[in-house]
């Protein structure tokens, strides 16, 4: 039996031998497919991934440990830059106030996104009182998600910048992996047109502490000790943000002009030294009234204009802008 599995086992080792020196055509093709599978997957990642198709990128450690599944699973998915800042643009608005909101979040929809740079625009009021309200505004959250509700009474000038401001370090605590959510925020009224493109270059360089934006009041006396930026629009850094939250004096003091207040914070508490004064590109519509440092014509480069109070201001001014300028022909409408 021996002798026999001898002669079956050499039998067997000579048709291997026999088959390795003339290999099957459909071998052949096996061998053939799993190359070419093989090397339009490395050309399909190359193409897709550029940045991310590196050796090194797979190596774990000196001592050659095997990668973990998220280690691959990063390598798998394109990276996405760092924007040069963050800016959140709040809106201050009525609950009832749906058609503003459907114009300025047109506005704010039809212009170009900005290159390296998250901007992100919401509507922001305090609690709803009416039925209706909690239906159509509902449905604007569904559709948009770009509204923020204090809990609040609604008021003009009795603490709801305030609110706006203390509440948004808890609202958005983790919202960016533990760290700042934005390096910037903006308050800005529903009246107001910022050209977003412009906005974000001027915010491009600026230092991320202790800044304080806008077009400062009086502008003919810039100098004085009571200065403070328009309610028009202004912009403060996070650090600022944060400080208001957790500081007694704006708590404290929360009655009266709005913009004149958080103005008297910063000076009590000898805060936002990087003043940025925008005047003479943020500035209010001129119509029927003097010409002042701070209320002028329409000029190119104006970042923001101010006192848009009926649609009529708003469609002059998004004339000169040419905010219509991307309006295919149609045969389904006319503007004759």
């Amino acid at each position: 039996m021996a002798f026999n599995y001898k002669t079956t086992a050499f039998s067997a080792s000579g048709l291997a031998q026999e088959a390795m020196k003339k290999p099957s055509p459909y071998t052949s093709y096996a061998i053939a497919f799993v190359l070419v599978a093989a090397a339009m997957t490395a050309l399909v990642f190359f193409v897709i991934y550029p940045n991310e198709f590196r050796l090194q990128s797979m190596v774990t450690s000196r001592c050659g440990s095997r990668p973990s599944s998220s280690s691959l699973s990063s390598f798998m998915e394109p990276v996405t830059p760092e924007p040069d800042f963050r800016l959140l643009i709040g809106i201050l608005s009525l609950p009832d106030s749906y058609e503003r909101r459907h114009l300025v979040r047109d506005v704010y929809a039809l212009q170009p996104d900005v290159a390296n740079a998250r901007i992100d625009v919401r509507f922001v009021f305090c609690n709803l009182t009416k039925e209706e309200q909690r239906v159509l505004v509902a449905m604007e959250i569904m559709l948009y998600d770009d509204i923020i509700i204090l809990d609040c009474a609604e008021n003009m000038d009795n603490g709801k910048t305030y609110t706006y401001f203390s509440s948004l370090p808890k609202m958005l605590d983790g919202g960016s992996g533990g760290g700042r959510p934005y390096d910037y925020v903006m308050k800005a009224d529903d009246d107001a047109y910022f050209r977003l493109q412009l906005l974000a270059e001027s915010l491009r360089k600026l230092p991320r502490e202790d800044v304080y934006y806008g077009l400062i009041t009086p502008c003919l006396n810039w100098r004085a000790r009571d200065h403070y930026m328009s309610g028009m629009g202004y912009i403060l850094s996070w650090d600022l943000v944060e400080w208001i939250a957790t500081a007694e004096t704006p708590r404290k003091h929360q009655v009266g002009p709005e913009d004149k207040v958080l103005g008297s914070w910063l000076r009590e508490a000898r805060r936002g030294k990087n003043e940025i004064n925008m005047e003479p590109v943020m500035y209010d519509y001129l119509e029927g009234e003097p010409r002042t440092c701070y209320r002028h014509e329409l000029v190119p480069d104006t970042v923001g204009v101010h006192r848009l109070k009926d649609n009529w201001r708003w469609a002059t001014a998004l004339k000169y802008f040419n905010a219509t300028v991307g309006l295919k022909p149609s045969n389904l409408y006319h503007m004759s």
